[in-house]
């Protein structure tokens, strides 16, 4: 039963990445409003038809999803003491991760608000308050943007698949091609906040700090900006096609 719901979390997951790649999109075609993020997901979510019931959905199974996360750092048992140790973190980063989520879910559906990109500028701003904070601002934004090539690592070297359990023919090419454009899209709009964060730090200034809304705008503003964007919102939607695949084949 608990697999089950853990599964479902990769489901709801999927929905999430889906929608925030379509806002993504929009901000090119100008198709609508809305934040490219976590939050502004739910937002989308809680105006659509049973969109609470949805968001407690998500809620539950993104919170099934750490719990499995949790259970697997515990149980990881690597004879190789470092890649033992590594596991563990990436497990326990990932349930971080779900719950973040969940919880804005949550607090969406009760009808409460929860801005991410404000919440990384209070953050930024607390930090450069403290001593050492420039320095402790553009370590975090460091860490994150390590994630985003971490992802991009994952999904270039298809690193993903040895926790799928495949199918066979074309089936198999179609997952493993949707989560190498999917890591790899992902790892890009993170790595950008993670550029965020040490610009934030470097400049003094707290509301250069942002979330993935923030990352995606700023995307928008290169150099054929609105090619990258549709090609990474584009990216973080197949993303969530993936974790569709994922939630039926994962190894649990």
């Amino acid at each position: 039963m608990f697999r089950t719901i853990a599964r479902i979390g990769y489901v709801v997951l999927g929905v999430v990445h889906i929608v925030i790649g379509v806002v993504a999109i929009s901000f090119v075609t100008g198709g609508g409003g809305g934040e490219a993020d976590q939050s502004g997901a739910m937002e989308q979510i809680r105006q659509a038809p049973v969109g609470v019931l949805l968001l407690w959905v998500i809620a539950v199974g993104l919170a099934a999803l750490a719990v499995w996360q949790i259970a697997d750092a515990f149980l990881e048992r690597d004879p190789d003491a470092k890649k033992r140790w590594g596991h563990r973190v990436k497990f326990a980063g990932t349930a971080v991760a779900y719950i973040a989520i969940a919880w804005t879910a949550a607090v969406t559906a009760v009808g409460g608000q929860s801005d991410s990109s404000e919440s990384s500028q209070t953050f930024s701003a607390q930090l450069l308050a403290t001593p050492a904070g420039v320095v402790l601002l553009v370590l975090v934004g460091l860490l994150i943007a390590a994630i985003g090539i971490a992802f991009i690592v994952r999904g270039v070297t298809r690193a993903f698949k040895k926790h799928l359990a495949l199918p066979t023919g074309a089936a198999a090419k179609g997952i493993v091609t949707f989560g190498v454009l999917g890591y790899v899209a992902k790892g890009i709009a993170i790595g950008v906040t993670g550029v965020l964060f040490v610009v934030a730090a470097l400049t003094h200034d707290p509301e250069k700090a942002g979330g993935l809304d923030a990352a995606l705008h700023s995307l928008a503003d290169l150099p054929l900006g609105a090619v990258i964007l549709w090609i990474v919102g584009a990216g973080l939607a197949i993303y969530g096609l993936f974790c569709f695949a994922r939630a039926r084949y994962a190894r649990m």
